[in-house]
């Protein structure tokens, strides 16, 4: 039996201000209800609304690669758990970046082998901050003869936006979209 949303989503009609908070939220154009997360997030507008530059900041930016964005993004949700975010990331971002459903369970298993070195490099990255929320001097070293020091931060804060994100969706234990990839524990 599946545990209940903690959190209810803020449901359709939704006030005028809600309903332009949550169209900033989802992508241009977007032709899908918003997102469970975003709606959860709705309930305390205020703090959406200091949430959303942050959160656009990082999936708009163009000082990391977005490769390297999505991966540190999978593998991060996916420490945490947080499939919810991982399926919404496999499905919508990864296949942008060359990044296949086999790959991205490959990625929520640490399964890296397959993965080249610049890829393992932000995989390494995220275990880490995970593990120790450090960076060891070997890895430190290893990022600085790949990448500037702007792109290193900027690896680092979407490490703790996501993990922030996966705090959220596991307190309010949301249920996957519909149309989003399905965890790896629910098709083993």
């Amino acid at each position: 039996m599946k545990a209940p949303t903690r959190i209810p989503p803020v449901e359709p009609p939704y006030d005028p201000e809600t309903e332009q908070m949550l169209k900033k939220w989802m992508p241009p154009g977007a032709d899908v209800e918003p997102l469970t997360l975003f709606r959860v997030l709705a309930q305390h507008p205020e703090l959406m609304s200091r949430m959303r530059p942050l959160g656009a900041g990082i999936l708009g930016s163009t000082t990391v690669q977005p490769r390297e964005r999505e991966l540190m993004i999978l593998r991060t949700t996916a420490l945490n758990g947080a499939y919810y975010e991982w399926g919404v990331h496999a499905t919508a971002f990864g296949p942008s970046v060359d990044i296949t459903e086999e790959d991205a369970r490959a990625i929520a298993a640490g399964d890296f082998e397959t993965f080249d070195e610049a890829d393992q490099v932000v995989l390494r990255l995220a275990d880490e901050l995970h593990a120790t929320s450090r960076v060891s001097d070997e890895l430190w070293a290893e990022l600085e003869t790949t990448h500037t020091l702007p792109q290193m931060i900027e690896l680092i804060a979407t490490a703790g936006w996501y993990r922030l994100l996966s705090y959220v969706i596991n307190a309010a234990q949301l249920e996957p979209e519909p149309w989003a990839t399905a965890s790896p524990a629910a098709s083993a």
